[in-house]
């Protein structure tokens, strides 16, 4: 078997999906698709959380699973596009500077007369 070129493999842009993600992907491939993948897999990045899930999909399907509706995973509610829950109404409040002063502030002088 001759190990598949990146644009004849089933998902496109196979090698910048993080494995989380290739998860729900690989779920509508059928046994040949998944066996190229695990194939190019095997042959290039070889990441074994990667080949263990390919590996695990392809047995699966031997056993008599069918091939489901698989796709991109579901996106958390109000997560970022990259999965970080970091937004403006998660920031903390402003603080003060300390009475010291910082490199852009620096501290002010106290008179110690009583």
């Amino acid at each position: 078997m001759s190990t598949p070129n990146p644009g004849d493999l089933p998902i496109s842009d196979y090698d910048q999906i993080p494995p989380g993600e290739l998860e729900h992907r690989i779920r509508s491939l059928s046994r040949p698709e998944l066996e190229d993948l695990l194939e190019y897999e095997r042959q290039h990045a070889s990441r074994v959380q990667v080949v263990e899930m390919l590996t695990a999909r392809l047995d699966q399907l031997r056993k008599g699973s069918a091939p489901s509706a698989g796709g991109e995973a579901p996106a958390a509610p109000g997560a970022t596009p990259h999965g970080s829950p970091v937004s403006p109404a998660t920031a903390a409040e402003p603080g003060h500077p300390p009475p010291h002063g910082t490199a852009d502030q620096p501290g002010k002088l106290r008179d110690k007369r009583p």
